[in-house]
């Protein structure tokens, strides 16, 4: 287990082998959760979280829909070929 102190302006340094290990680089953006028992950093994301709903239908599509037959055709059409080392 490795130890840190909270400085008097409030910062704490991570462990360097912690920082190692998950990676975090200078400038990395954490989240900070409360978790009744202590305090959780995990890593911010780029984007905010979204539902299925909120971006479904999102990007235009030129074509005609597609059926699942057309769907289930393609899948099989990428696993042979890479199966058969062309994708």
């Amino acid at each position: 287990m490795q130890t840190t102190r909270v400085s008097s302006k409030g910062q704490v340094i991570i462990p360097q082998a912690l920082r190692d290990k998950h990676q975090w680089q200078p400038g990395r953006k954490l989240v900070a959760t409360d978790t009744g028992n202590g305090i959780l950093l995990t890593p911010a994301t780029p984007f905010p979280e979204t539902t299925l709903e909120e971006v479904m239908g999102c990007l235009p599509y030129p074509g005609s829909p597609k059926t699942l037959d057309d769907m289930d055709a393609a899948i099989q059409q990428g696993v042979e070929a890479s199966w058969h080392g062309g994708g």
